[in-house]
């Protein structure tokens, strides 16, 4: 059962979990922005997950029970067969020699009052609600292995490669999966999952089998099927029985062995983000969203490939666009699609490239543009010159870090003076993976536990000191981390920023100078994280490094 925004707050509302004059702002939230009330209750920590469960379960005259927080074990979903739990949506979630406890997000199910009974006689039964996302969770613990399912399609399937292909996908986004890798081998095909950033072997295929899902996957990507020693690039949706579905980006590539295929898997997520939850701190939100409000100039966010910089922007332009504000972007490709934006994909064989796109946009009578990437001297010159006559303007840079993001500007032919004038603010950010809250556990560091990860801890860290780790668990998939969130380095543009660009100088000359004005490096605000429980040390030194200059350490 999944009800809708409506209902839910009014079930919110009704129940006295939300008053009146907090959903009355998340209405206009939703009305000013194209979001969600629920999101925006969400965001504030008006409420939580488990508080929409409860209030939901309050509403049906059931209890609640939290699959989150307390998931099912083993012996419990033996309790029930796959086929049963899987068509009834049921899961045990306690028991004793007298009674049992199910759960399910489906109670109206009037069949549950026949089948329900006999499956544990000489017990009595109790029904209970839960929230549809926790009852997923549970049930993919009946889900086999990849590599067995697919010796079960291949044996007893006609339509092979459909399946094994939905499978695939299946698994992938329950995963949370960013991207899904096909790599062929001599022998075989291995299926590897990105999850949080980091590369996870899921199933391997026999390689007879794979030339048929690679065409199914060109076919649907509407992609050449005569075409193997060419890189090629297409899109698709998946949109498999019982909902669940994504948009997904193909890239395929001619290897020794094969083509290698790899899925990237768009989220929906980045809609209703809040800017906290990309990691920013309170600081960091102020000093973005008055620069973000302002009438012309230029937000540059700098780092490699998948570091989360379109994410970021979206984040910002979901919280400052209104109805009375023209924004247009122009991108490569459009990964996330959203409301009251104005969004152009670069297209290659029509000439529409990112520089004359973004001349076609200034004659739009646009306030706001986000130029996907700036690549090129003459996307750099256009920027600028958008950012000088009007225009606010967020982009996009791939640089190692905030300060060498304007030497390698003026090494593109950006004039020193313009960029001096139009340059706002510099992000440099990476993505570590976030410690599983559902498993996070602490513990105390002493010196030379620290020392032993971090030589320089000392600078960072007065030992002992407790900091938190993930056990591992269901959820999170015994890694000990569940999501990701982002490290941040800030540079403003002050007038002795600005006046210091005219004289053209090296990344670490303008370092220096942020840091006398207040700039935190990355790693330093990554240190934060570590302190608060969000991250570990570990994972922190495999995005960034501490900061090379004289106030290493020092804030």
């Amino acid at each position: 059962m999944k009800f809708s925004e409506a209902k839910i707050k009014e079930i919110l509302l009704s129940q006295s979990y939300v008053s009146q004059e907090d959903m009355a702002k998340a209405d206009s939230y939703a009305k000013t922005k194209q979001g969600n009330a629920i999101e925006y209750l969400l965001n504030e920590d008006l409420i939580n997950t488990d508080i929409i469960g409860q209030a939901t379960a309050e509403y049906l005259k059931l209890p609640y029970a939290d699959l989150n927080t307390y998931p099912p074990t083993a012996a419990n979903l033996a309790l029930l067969t796959n086929e049963v739990a899987q068509k009834y949506r049921l899961v045990v979630f306690k028991q004793d020699k007298d009674k049992v406890v199910v759960t399910t997000d489906s109670p109206e199910n009037k069949e549950l009052d026949t089948i329900l009974p006999p499956l544990f006689e000489g017990k009595k039964v109790f029904l209970a609600y839960s929230l549809t996302e926790d009852v997923d969770a549970a049930l993919f613990g009946y889900r086999q292995t990849l590599e067995t399912r697919f010796q079960k399609i291949i044996e007893t399937q006609k339509r092979v490669a459909p399946q094994i292909f939905e499978e695939i996908l299946k698994d992938a986004i329950a995963f949370r999966s960013s991207d899904v890798h096909l790599e062929p081998w001599p022998e075989e095909v291995v299926v590897r999952f990105r999850i949080d950033g980091v590369l996870h072997e899921a199933g391997r295929l026999p390689k007879a089998n794979y030339e048929n899902i690679l065409n199914r996957i060109k076919v649907q990507a509407s992609l050449r099927l005569d075409e193997h020693s060419d890189t090629q690039d297409g899109s698709l949706h998946f949109a498999p029985e019982g909902g669940g579905g994504a948009d997904l980006r193909v890239s395929i590539a001619p290897t020794l062995n094969g083509e290698k295929v790899v899925v990237r898997i768009l989220s929906n997520y980045v809609k209703d983000l809040a800017l906290s939850a990309l990691g920013l701190s309170s600081t960091q939100q102020e000093l973005l969203l008055q620069v973000a409000k302002k009438p012309f100039g230029m937000i540059l966010v700098t780092g490699p490939t998948g570091s989360g910089k379109t994410t970021t922007l979206y984040s910002v332009l979901k919280h400052i666009t209104t109805p009375g504000v023209n924004v247009t972007t122009i991108e490569d490709p459009v990964e996330y699609k959203i409301e009251g934006v104005n969004q152009i994909q670069v297209n290659p064989l029509t000439n529409l490239t990112f520089a004359k796109g973004l001349k076609s946009i200034v004659r739009q009578d646009p306030d706001i543009i986000l130029v996907g990437e700036i690549r090129d001297q003459e996307t750099v010159e256009i920027s600028i010159n958008a950012a000088l006559t009007g225009h606010l303007l967020f982009s996009t840079f791939h640089a190692n870090d905030a300060a060498t993001a304007i030497p390698r500007l003026l090494d593109m032919g950006a004039e020193p003076f313009l960029l001096g004038s139009t340059l706002e603010l510099l992000i440099a950010q990476r993505l570590v993976r976030r410690i599983c809250e559902n498993c996070r556990q602490s513990y105390k560091a002493n010196k030379n536990d620290l020392e032993n990860i971090l030589p320089s801890a000392g600078h960072y860290f007065s030992a002992p000191i407790t900091l938190y780790k993930g056990k591992g668990c269901s959820h999170c998939g015994q890694t000990g981390f569940r999501g990701r969130l982002a490290v941040f380095e800030f540079i403003k543009a002050t007038p002795e920023m600005r006046d210091f660009i005219l004289r053209r100088p090296s990344s670490q000359e303008i370092w220096n100078l942020a840091r006398k004005q207040g700039s935190i490096a990355m790693f330093e605000d990554g240190i934060d994280k570590v302190k608060n429980g969000l991250t570990t040390i570990e994972e922190l030194l495999r995005v960034a490094q501490p900061p090379n200059d004289k106030n290493y350490g020092k804030k």
